[in-house]
């Protein structure tokens, strides 16, 4: 019962795509687009709620809109993975399964709880950069969770001081752009992220990474729109572009936790979390093109500046264990 249903046959092309993902050429390219995906999501889910006519105190609407992206999410991961395996995705069974559906309500539930409020309560170029902070975390979870093998070192420590400090800073002042609230609701997301890194990749390890993430996505997404709708939520279009912009969310989601999950499983953590300095840069710009956000504010330079220095610094100590 704690086994999935894979062959040695059924995990041939698995094989060959965590092959592909091993490569370090082919791991720097994919975690770029990886995180430049997830930095355009912030922006993408502003407009959203303005086509959609979610209000910021509407959170029932929030987490229908939230839910309907995610299982959407699953399905594309769904047909991804039939495309490329021809044939269905192979469904793990037992204690794997119970793992995937956990993993689900950690990641994707509790996560997004938090993240969606988030966006609504806060800018995009705050909400990105305070977004960031899930690298530092996952440096400090890092040194408790694998000891010796990857301690906090005084780079590190300075890296984490530089990336927090950012935050202050982009907190400073009139016109940040957010409420207490919506600050907070985003640290909350960022930890959740952090703390689910270490049990992804011990699942995507035992399991199939689309299957893992096709539940991930989808029991996780089931849940927060159940949530939602129970709650008195709706979803009302209020332009072409309402639905154009959710299917954009949702090839997002799919795509970029497929690509994570393949990359956590076939690189060492240092080789690929260095890109997360790549979020809050996209988030800032397409904030200000999607949705005419301030750029140009000192604050947010600043903060920027000090948290891409924070996770260069690191990750520049060689990591020697996973």
């Amino acid at each position: 019962m704690g086994h999935t249903s894979d062959t040695p046959a059924q995990q041939a092309a698995p094989s060959r795509i965590d092959a592909f993902f091993a490569v370090p050429a082919v791991a720097v390219v994919m975690a770029i687009l990886c995180n430049a995906m997830w930095g355009s999501a912030f922006p993408f889910i502003k407009m959203g709620y303005r086509l959609f006519a979610i209000d910021a105190a509407d959170t029932p609407s929030i987490l229908c809109f939230a839910g309907v992206r995610f299982m959407l999410g699953a399905v594309l991961v769904w047909l991804f993975g039939l495309l490329l395996e021809r044939r269905p995705l192979p469904m793990p069974r037992g204690r794997d399964l119970a793992a995937c559906c956990a993993l689900g309500l950690w990641q994707t539930s509790t996560q997004y709880f938090f993240y969606y409020n988030a966006v609504a309560l806060l800018t995009g170029a705050l909400g990105g950069i305070l977004n960031s902070t899930q690298s530092f975390m996952g440096v400090i979870l890092a040194h408790f969770l694998y000891g010796k093998a990857d301690r906090m070192t005084l780079p590190k420590a300075l890296g984490c001081v530089l990336g927090f400090g950012g935050v202050l800073v982009v907190t400073l002042g009139d016109g940040a752009g957010g409420s207490p609230a919506g600050i907070a609701c985003m640290l909350l997301a960022s930890l959740v992220f952090a703390s689910s890194g270490p049990w992804n990749k011990a699942v995507t390890r035992r399991v199939n990474s689309f299957s893992v993430t096709c539940l991930n996505l989808g029991v996780g997404g089931l849940v927060l729109a159940v949530l939602g709708f129970a709650m008195g939520g709706s979803l009302h279009p209020q332009s072409m572009g309402a639905v154009p912009v959710l299917l954009i969310l949702a090839l997002i989601s799919a795509v970029g936790y497929v690509l994570w999950a393949l990359l956590m499983k076939n690189n060492p953590v240092s080789r690929i979390s260095v890109f997360g300095l790549v979020i809050p840069v996209v988030n800032v710009l397409l904030s200000a093109v999607l949705n005419g956000e301030p750029l140009f504010k000192w604050n947010y330079l600043a903060a920027l500046a000090l948290v891409c220095a924070g996770i260069v610094l690191v990750n520049r100590a060689p990591k020697r264990s996973e």
